[in-house]
């Protein structure tokens, strides 16, 4: 059972990195709309969940959250 969690735990952390990469940088700078008046009320960012880069987002999230739970159980696991 540990040795399959664990292999678990490698292909997660393979796919977070793997999708991790395949997401667009943010711009960090000063081309905000805080800066420039635009409103963050687009089209695009409400819609931003459907596009290509939403759905990674999620996955990354989803990804992040399996292996926290992995983690968390082959930790309980190496106690009993």
């Amino acid at each position: 059972m540990k040795l399959a969690l664990q292999i678990v735990l490698m292909v997660i952390a393979v796919l977070i990195c793997v999708i991790v990469l395949c997401q667009e940088g943010k711009d960090a700078g000063f081309g905000g709309g805080a800066f420039t008046g635009q409103a963050g009320d687009t089209y695009y960012s409400k819609n931003k969940r459907h596009t290509i880069e939403g759905k990674l987002e999620i996955i990354t999230v989803v990804l992040g959250v399996l292996f926290f739970v992995v983690a968390m159980v082959l930790n309980l696991s190496y106690f009993n």
